[in-house]
């Protein structure tokens, strides 16, 4: 039986999660703790902060925005140049990338800045993908990996000395309380929370054959060249009451454009729209935790008294966990021929990835699913 948060919809089986002596998972622990907060002297720390890098400066951008084009990304950019900052946009590619991903994109440079957009070898990005779908059940290793090696390896070789990050996903999403707590992303943050799912670029190389020049930019750059750069990688989500909804209103007043309908396995059409492999990676998750993206951002809209408890259960009930036959349209064997796998044996790997003790049996003791083509059935009636 799996154990849900009291208040929102996190499973307690979520990685990384607890649940404190009420029953209320840390997310929303972290989240009841914003009233005590004093944001107007975090906003003064903020300002204290771009005054000091802009006078101490002496490359040609005062911090790095690390942008997918997604809402989040756009809305840091914007929040970079109210502040007076001349950022410098990197994109690490997105794996399969989307049509309206590639308009997002282009929005951003419309605001003006100077954008870098860097593509690992699509020859070893599709390796990785196979690979990492196979051995760890994440297809979007390589992707999470480059987002957080990429930005700082170009700091790095720019001399950059600030890097904005947008919100510590360990306190959105419910993590260890020093980490839900920390301002800090650096290397020790990547390797614990990061997406490495215990594969490192050293194993990669070591086991699977690939070489150090293939996997360069998935490498974090050294303590020694981080350390004598005096680099900073900050989570405004710590100096700014983080919300991705008014994100994406604040966004889509300023070009960004959302999907054409509700992204599969979502409740709504501006997440995770850049990517087409990431309906698999999503659907991985549900078939490991038993939840999926529809719960997360329920559990985002509870926490903010958008919808109620009940009413975030119908939505997860009707839309988590579907198996990916289409993303964002296109259909799962157009997908998965960019990394050489049929269905057939996609399957075989979902078949090997699945918890199976998290999902209803029919009286005869079978899992009422089937692998192929159905949908895992999750006893939400255990939900108190």
């Amino acid at each position: 039986m799996i154990v849900y948060c009291s208040n929102c919809l996190l499973p307690k089986n979520k990685p990384d999660l607890y649940l404190n002596e009420s029953g209320k998972c840390a997310a929303c622990v972290a989240y009841d703790e914003r009233p005590n907060i004093n944001w107007r002297t975090r906003q003064l720390e903020f300002e204290n902060l771009v005054r000091e890098i802009k006078s101490k400066n002496t490359s040609n951008w005062d911090c790095i925005v690390p942008v997918s084009g997604g809402k989040d990304s756009t809305a840091q950019v914007l929040h970079a140049l109210d502040y007076g900052l001349k950022p410098l946009c990197i994109t690490s590619t997105t794996c399969d990338l989307t049509p309206v991903g590639r308009d997002n994109i282009d929005n951003i440079k419309n605001f003006g800045v100077d954008y870098i957009e860097v593509s690992p070898s699509i020859q070893v990005r599709s390796r990785l993908n196979k690979l990492c779908l196979e051995q760890v059940g994440d297809i979007s290793w390589p992707e999470h990996v480059g987002i957080f090696t990429i930005p700082v390896r170009m700091a790095v070789q720019f001399r950059v000395p600030l890097i904005l990050w947008g919100e510590n996903s360990q306190n959105e999403y419910g993590g260890p309380l020093l980490a839900s707590q920390k301002n800090n992303l650096d290397r020790r943050w990547l390797e614990e929370f990061g997406g490495l799912l215990g594969l490192r670029t050293s194993d990669l190389i070591d086991t699977y054959g690939f070489s150090q020049q293939e996997l360069n930019l998935y490498s974090y750059p050294s303590t020694q060249e981080v350390e004598q750069l005096g680099l900073k990688g900050i989570f405004l989500g710590h100096y700014f009451q983080w919300d991705g909804l008014t994100n994406f209103l604040i966004s889509q007043a300023n070009g960004f454009k959302a999907h054409s309908s509700l992204v599969e396995g979502s409740i709504v059409s501006f997440e995770n729209i850049d990517n087409y492999q990431t309906g698999i990676h999503d659907y991985f998750k549900f078939l490991k935790f038993g939840f999926g993206r529809a719960t997360d951002i329920a559990s985002l809209y509870i926490r903010r008294n958008l919808i109620t408890r009940e009413q975030g259960l119908d939505l997860v009930r009707k839309f988590d966990g579907k198996y990916p036959n289409t993303y964002l349209g296109k259909p799962l064997d157009q997908i998965l021929d960019r990394i050489n796998l049929s269905i057939e044996e996609f399957d075989k790997i979902c078949a090997r990835f699945t918890n199976f003790d998290l999902f209803e049996k029919d009286s005869s003791g079978k899992l009422t699913r089937d692998i192929s083509n159905s949908l895992v059935k999750i006893n939400y009636d255990n939900i108190s």
